[in-house]
């Protein structure tokens, strides 16, 4: 959603580097640009305001003249404001200190409140939690129904006492729902209020009767990250009307050009709390203002990475699949070992999305984005047409073995090979990696070993410098090499390539510099 602004702030700090000093006229012309990005984000005019007045008075202050850098300083700076304008601080859920917790959903028909509520449901589940959904929603058609859907999904429960379609009293059944989770003792209560396709007075007077008769811990307004500035109207109305308590950001993984998630926390001065970025149960997390501004700026986002990672992966798994790599050279570690890996990996999501995580990914998109998760189920078909003593030892597929698991795997024989070559080459890096060793053909690294060691070559012994047939000038080049000799043994050269003693007597490293020291 975010890839025009973040190229546009690309091109904008490839501008700067490069620069030893910033001028007043570098500022401002970098804040303009940034200014046009943000507008063509579709962000809130005030929102751009606020943010871009910031920014040019702490990019004209001491913080950036006195930088050692100051391009990465003005990144600094658009990072710290980008995260202060998303909300600063992640924001969690309030919990009753008496349960149950009750949590309503708000917000226009369409936003993906019934869906949201499943993904919800199903994040306090994996938090070891036991939500009970409620469906006040009785005006759209079917919308008890689809939430009946993301309930068994879920595998969460649901209150439900009325079948919808226009039939019952929401208010009646919210006020019910509570009575009905302290008997069950339910200790999350998540309410789908209804929709309507635009503001008006009836479905707020609907959500405020709701809010008061369940009096909620929390009131989540759900608002579609696609609809751009309007996001913003609707988004004040809720908060005078309702008066919600936290924002929920859904359709994240749309192309739209992003602006309400910018827009939102700054003109309500409400955070967003979580975000939706796809269509399955599990594409949902809290949002986290820091990371998200780590994106936009190509920076990535590893802590979601390495959050992910920790869901998925088994440490007893991990720890076996080291021992394999690290001893006998990696011939422990098979094709089988290689698929479960691979089948770890594309539990956590698409593939295309998880190298977008990775810092400095922005610049190969064009790449990423062609690269077709099929291909790992494709893997996954050559690897399971293959007996068990192939997978254990890849050695054995000759000719004959790698035409029957093409045919098997309904592809090419060429690919079979392809695999199998890819996979020794992977193996043998994967090994070296495990052994301590570093990658084999780079170079050593300090705490690492290196590839092949090899021994540096032995210079040529230096041929005698031929002397003057002059006896006087013989006399004064000596006296110069011995000058020259004590001279360094008086003086030995710095880390910096200055002798001890030289240089200004009152020089001092800067602010920065010592920082990273």
């Amino acid at each position: 959603m975010f890839d025009t602004l973040s190229d546009r702030l690309a091109a904008t700090f490839k501008n700067l580097r490069g620069k030893g000093r910033l001028s007043e006229a570098d500022i401002d012309a970098t804040a303009r640009e940034i200014r046009i990005a943000l507008l063509e984000a579709d962000v809130a005019l005030p929102a751009v305001r606020a943010f871009i007045s910031r920014i040019k008075e702490r990019a004209a202050g001491a913080e950036v003249s006195a930088a050692l850098n100051p391009a990465q300083q003005v990144i600094k700076i658009v990072n710290e404001e980008l995260i202060g304008i998303l909300g600063g601080e992640t924001r969690r859920l309030r919990y009753a200190k008496t349960g149950p917790t009750v949590i309503m959903l708000a917000g226009l028909q369409g936003a993906g409140k019934t869906t949201l509520a499943g993904k919800l449901a199903k994040w306090l589940k994996d938090q070891k939690h036991t939500p009970l959904l409620v469906a006040c929603d009785l005006q759209r058609p079917n919308a008890v129904t689809q939430l009946g859907v993301m309930a068994e999904r879920a595998g969460v429960a649901i209150f439900a006492p009325e079948p919808g379609n226009g039939v019952g009293d929401p208010v009646q059944v919210a006020k019910d729902s509570i009575d009905y989770a302290k008997n069950k003792q339910y200790d999350v209560v998540i309410v789908d209020t209804a929709g309507r396709l635009g503001i008006d007075a009836e479905l707020m007077q609907q959500a405020a009767d709701i809010r008061a008769a369940i009096n909620p811990d929390e009131v989540l307004f759900v608002v579609d990250a696609m609809i751009g500035q309007d996001a913003v109207t609707t988004a004040q109305a809720f908060l005078e009307g309702v008066d919600f308590t936290g924002v929920v950001l859904s359709k994240l993984d749309g192309d739209a050009r992003g602006g309400a998630a910018l827009s939102v926390a700054h003109v309500t001065g409400r955070q967003i709390m979580f975000a939706s970025n796809g269509e399955k149960l599990d594409d949902f997390d809290a949002f986290h203002p820091d990371r998200m501004a780590s994106r936009i700026l190509g920076m990535g986002d590893v802590l979601s990475l390495i959050e992910q990672a920790e869901k998925t992966f088994s440490q007893e798994e991990a720890a076996k699949v080291h021992s394999k790599l690290a001893s006998k050279g990696g011939k422990e570690f098979g094709l089988g070992d290689f698929l479960a890996q691979l089948e770890q990996v594309s539990k956590m999501g698409s593939i295309t999305k998880l190298l977008g995580m990775l810092p400095g990914m922005a610049q190969m998109r064009d790449q990423i984005n062609n690269i077709d998760d099929k291909d790992v189920a494709r893997v996954g078909a050559i690897i399971k047409s293959m007996t068990q003593a192939e997978r254990d030892d890849p050695k054995l597929i000759n000719g004959s073995r790698r035409a029957r698991i093409a045919k098997g795997s309904g592809v090419h024989v060429s690919e079979v090979s392809s695999l199998v070559e890819r996979f020794f080459e992977a193996r043998k890096m994967m090994s070296a990696m495990a052994g301590g060793k570093g990658v084999p053909g780079m170079p050593m690294m300090p705490g690492m070993g290196g590839g092949a060691s090899r021994k540096p070559k032995q210079q040529k012994a230096a041929k005698g410098r031929r002397q003057s047939g002059n006896p006087l000038k013989r006399q004064q080049a000596a006296q110069a090499a011995e000058q020259k000799k004590q001279d360094g043994a008086a003086q030995p050269g710095g880390a910096f390539g200055l002798g001890a003693g030289q240089g200004p007597s009152d020089f001092e490293l800067p602010k920065e510099f010592k920082d990273l020291l």
